[in-house]
């Protein structure tokens, strides 16, 4: 047998449970905390983060969690906590009391979650089963999912990492896998990439959304160039020769661009190149810039 299964639990009843043929069928997979990292400072933490978070939620209507593996399995906590922040309306009852049913609340639940956060089955990180086993590193995983979905700027405690052993069930024994799994992100990662994070989401969003956002950019570039009697319609052709964008810039710093350092009406690509790399030169200058800008 492989020792780092046997290194991985202090106490013998859970190797004894697991080693139990009934616990892991053949072909079956479970993934689990190590013991040695169930107690780690950054983990305690985000647990009480997200406990905190959930009963501040939830103060309301009188509900408080003290175990997030023992008082979200059944769904109860999971339908308030959805229904509070997304005003979703679950097509379930608030309680169910048998397992039969709290399988089936928590389906409802697991859908809505995988529709609101427009997630395919592949990607989720937990199920209905391991919800209702009370397995930990699956509801810290659906949480801080429904966290930064409903609460993009709630402050969850960065770079949350445990160790993890998957043990598989094959005819010749007990196979395992050790590997680090992020819970949460690294901070510094999250800031370095934010500028670009927030424009990839708008580019996949529903093309209502994109369309919405275009027209209150098209507003606002207006409202400026409108002063030089200019008028935008449409923010790919117009922008291109880099005319528009060069007026722009001069109106929002409060300076007038000699004419003479730019084509005002560009008759070729070299011409409209130049504006582009001025205006964009203007905005490093200015602090504006500060990631690479294909002018082309």
């Amino acid at each position: 047998m492989d020792p780092d299964f046997l290194n991985a639990f202090t106490q013998p009843s859970t190797l004894d449970q697991l080693l139990t043929a009934d616990v892991i069928a053949k072909g079956e997979k479970r993934k689990l905390i190590k013991p040695t990292s169930r107690n780690s400072p950054k983990l305690e933490e985000l647990k009480l983060f997200l406990t905190e978070w959930i009963n501040r939620t939830l103060k309301e209507e009188h509900i408080v969690v003290k175990s997030l593996e023992e008082d979200l399995y059944d769904g109860l906590v999971l339908h308030h906590l959805l229904e509070n922040l997304g005003s979703l309306k679950l097509d379930v009852d608030k309680i169910a009391l048998t397992e039969k049913k709290q399988r089936q609340k928590l389906s409802v639940i697991m859908e809505a979650v995988a529709k609101c956060l427009q997630l395919e089955e592949s990607q989720l990180k937990w199920s209905v089963e391991s919800i209702l086993a009370k397995d930990l590193l699956s509801t810290l995983h659906l949480l801080v999912a429904i966290a930064k979905h409903f609460e993009p700027n709630l402050a969850l405690p960065p770079n949350v990492q445990v160790e993890t052993i998957t043990i598989e069930s094959t005819f010749t024994g007990l196979k395992t896998t050790n590997v680090v799994e992020c819970i949460t992100e690294n901070k510094e990662n999250i800031e370095a990439q934010s500028k670009d994070d927030a424009f990839d989401e708008l580019f996949s969003c529903a093309p209502d959304k994109l369309d919405a956002v275009k027209k209150a950019v098209l507003q606002f570039v207006n409202q400026h160039v409108g002063k030089l009697g200019l008028n935008v319609k449409d923010l790919e052709s117009q922008f291109s020769d880099g005319v528009i964008l060069l007026l722009l810039i001069g109106q929002l710093e409060g300076y007038f661009l000699n004419l003479r350092n730019f084509f005002l009406t560009p008759a070729s690509t070299t011409e409209m190149l130049h504006n582009v790399n001025l205006a964009l030169d203007l905005l490093a200058e200015g602090g504006l810039l500060n990631f690479p800008v294909n002018s082309e």
